[in-house]
């Protein structure tokens, strides 16, 4: 196939349909970035540490290895074309390794801005982007100074937060010393809670050549700091604001020399004003409804940024709504007895793990369920998603209020 398949013009480092594809990271973002890669021609490698990952389950080869292993890391550049990376914790040194022999994407500079807080903060600033009053906090010293104009707020762990874990609301400077403790005293950013109109995302694709392409702009809904449903169009924000936040990503985007798929999450205030969030140097879960509504999927993106294919603006060709299916979907409370008898365990027993009633709401009209091939479910575990298509906005919405009363979701 490669060769058969030319160069586009003015892309002499297009990488053919029929090479090979990398992916460190073998969640469902890697599964999906796969199915998209494999129906664009491409085979798929994915490095992972985990025998039973969802991306590694469906790629050509897994490589079963961590994400700072030399072996491993040296086997992916050894089999591949071009590289990226399915989430933002891996380490940028690994990144910066594969960039030595691959095209890597997105760089590893870019990721180690996204994967702190603090620096995330600062690049906002560098970019003249704006962000909510906040403080960086690196011990406890800190804790005496802060400002009593910054609560009440949400205290934050520099690193590794995400899906609201490594966070902590505090209310007065009073609760401040034990929320630090709570989180290990570990450096953290101290951010003020701001009165939100909506919740919004960006997602923008970032060619090597300085191209830019964007999703339209995703509304969202989180329950416990996690993504819980997201709409598109979005409908609680004006159009000034979504085009200023279109432009905010791809500022923020180009600062940072960023090649691949990049989100900008944004809060809207209750006074209308726009202010950052937080970064992704990956696709975002509030952008797997555009396999089903859009004619280009942020995966497809993913790769044709990666390849250095040709970038066309994503074009929405239905309304829909999105429904994150965590795994406390798969637990219902029963009474003691029906557990006992279904288990064998004794009549303290108070949830059983069942499968959700799928054939409930395939039977709806534009229904798309997405399972991440996840062995287990647990609770607040991303197992899948189900996206709602519709004529118009309203159709999707009253749809996916259905869906979401068959499956015992909740609903606003």
């Amino acid at each position: 196939m490669n060769g058969l398949a030319g160069p586009v013009p003015g892309s002499a480092d297009f990488v053919c349909p029929g090479s090979t594809l990398g992916v460190v990271g073998g969640g469902q973002l890697g599964r999906m970035f796969v199915h998209a890669a494999q129906r664009m021609g491409y085979a798929t490698v994915v490095l992972e540490p985990d025998a039973t990952s969802p991306a590694g389950a469906v790629a050509e080869e897994h490589i079963r290895a961590g994400y700072d292993d030399s072996v491993g890391l040296d086997r992916l550049a050894a089999r591949c074309s071009a590289i990226t990376t399915e989430f933002e914790n891996v380490p940028a040194a690994t990144l910066q390794r594969l960039a030595t022999r691959r095209p890597v994407s997105p760089p590893a500079l870019a990721v180690a801005v996204c994967q702190d807080r603090a620096a995330e903060k600062a690049a906002f600033a560098r970019a003249g982007v704006a962000c909510a009053p906040h403080v960086v906090l690196t011990s406890e010293r800190n804790l005496a100074d802060v400002d009593a104009a910054l609560f009440p707020a949400i205290l934050k762990t520099t690193r590794l937060g995400y899906d609201g874990k490594g966070q902590r609301p505090v209310a007065s400077a009073a609760g401040l010393v034990d929320a630090f403790a709570a989180l290990g005293g570990v450096a953290c950013v101290l951010e003020k809670r701001l009165p939100l109109a909506a919740e919004i995302s960006v997602i923008v694709a970032r060619g090597r050549d300085g191209s830019t392409v964007h999703l339209p702009v995703q509304e969202n809904m989180h329950r416990d700091g996690i993504l819980a449903v997201t709409r598109v169009p979005a409908r609680r924000a004006s159009a000034p604001r979504l085009a200023e936040a279109v432009a905010v990503a791809e500022r923020l985007a180009q600062a940072l020399s960023y090649v691949g798929v990049l989100c900008v999450e944004f809060f809207v205030l209750a006074d209308g004003a726009l202010v950052a969030n937080e970064m992704a140097p990956r696709p975002h879960n509030s952008g797997h409804y555009s396999i089903d509504a859009c004619d280009l999927s942020q995966f497809e993106l993913q790769v044709r940024t990666m390849t250095g294919a040709p970038l066309s603006e994503p074009r929405l060709h239905s309304p829909c709504v999105m429904l994150n299916l965590l795994g406390d979907l798969w637990f219902k409370r029963v009474d003691a007895n029906t557990a006992a008898a279904a288990t064998g365990a004794t009549a303290a027993a108070s949830t059983l793990a069942v499968e959700p009633d799928w054939a409930a709401v395939l039977g709806l009209p534009g229904v798309h369920l997405h399972l991440y091939g996840k062995a287990e479910a647990r609770r607040g575990r991303k197992m899948g998603h189900l996206t709602i298509t519709a004529a118009t906005a309203g159709a999707a919405d009253a749809t996916a209020e259905l869906a979401a009363r068959r499956l015992g979701l909740p609903w606003e």
